[in-house]
């Protein structure tokens, strides 16, 4: 738990901002980027931004009590900002996963590109195992921050992703990928007891003609969704998913997210929240 001290010019509230290792508590006042220990892979969208000089928080996946011990509750909700008599209200989706957000945040341009999803990986696991619950449903909200929150008349859903690529990287510096393995399920009902033990199966190769496959299965090269990679000349640039691997081909790069909202950024279903727990790989 990280104890923050927000800018006194939008209120200057203490905020608290969680991850998911150990007991410690760090007290920060002031704009101390977030570092992860050596051996911790996952991360939240629990965030420190400093845009010109003030300092603001946004905290959507929180620990909560289960069976002795604790689970992740991650939501969408609606994050106030007042400045200068201002009001901005942002429109903030929950999300974990394995992989980096560099802190801190200094803008909202391009927000997909400051997450750096996934880590090194070479196997090829049959599943990904967990317990969830959930609500979802709710309507999607628009709250970008600039105009008022505009409500727009659809639900919205929840999603367990885990994606397996072959990854590489061009003399530019571009990087380039195919989609090796392909688990994504989308939630659209209410769970509200714990499902325990589910599975969501991990499929090789081109899924697209299998009855189960749905269009948000498919590859990620829309700017506005693609994944993001630090290149070996350290830039940020998109992974480019170039095809589906054969079968045979063997994977370099696991992402594992889960998300309370399958929209763009900033567009979410207020109150969409999910629980998980007991999340591990099936080999």
């Amino acid at each position: 738990m990280r104890e923050i001290k927000e800018s006194g010019i939008i209120g200057g509230n203490v905020r608290y901002l969680y991850e998911f290792y150990g007991d410690q508590e760090i007290h920060q006042t002031g704009k101390q980027p977030f570092e992860a220990p050596e051996d911790y892979i996952w991360r939240t969208n629990n965030v420190l931004a400093v845009v010109f000089g003030v300092v603001k928080t946004n905290n959507t996946v929180f620990p909560e009590e289960r069976e002795g011990g604790y689970c992740a509750r991650i939501e969408t909700h609606i994050e106030e900002v007042k400045a200068l008599g201002i009001n901005m209200d942002v429109c903030c989706q929950g999300a974990m996963m394995i992989g980096q957000l560099p802190e801190p945040i200094r803008d909202t341009k391009d927000p997909m590109a400051k997450v750096l999803y996934g880590v090194p990986f070479s196997s090829s696991p049959k599943a990904l195992k967990l317990d969830y619950k959930a609500d979802v449903g709710n309507e999607v909200v628009r709250g970008t921050g600039f105009t008022k929150l505009k409500p727009l008349g659809y639900p919205d859903w929840a999603e367990i992703t885990v994606i397996l690529q072959n990854r590489w990287e061009d003399e530019d510096g571009n990087i380039h990928a195919l989609r090796v393995g392909t688990g994504i399920e989308r939630i659209m009902e209410d769970i509200p007891e714990w499902k325990n033990d589910h599975m969501v199966v991990i499929n090789y190769g081109d899924i697209t003609c299998q009855p189960y496959y749905q269009d948000y299965m498919g590859l990620k090269n829309d700017p506005e969704t693609a994944y993001h990679a630090i290149n070996s000349k350290g830039r940020n640039v998109i992974v480019q998913e170039e095809g589906w691997a054969a079968e045979d081909v063997e994977p370099n790069h696991l992402m594992i997210h889960f998300i309370t909202s399958c929209g763009k950024a900033f567009y979410g279903g207020v109150g969409n929240t999910l629980w998980i727990d007991n999340v591990e790989l099936v080999m």
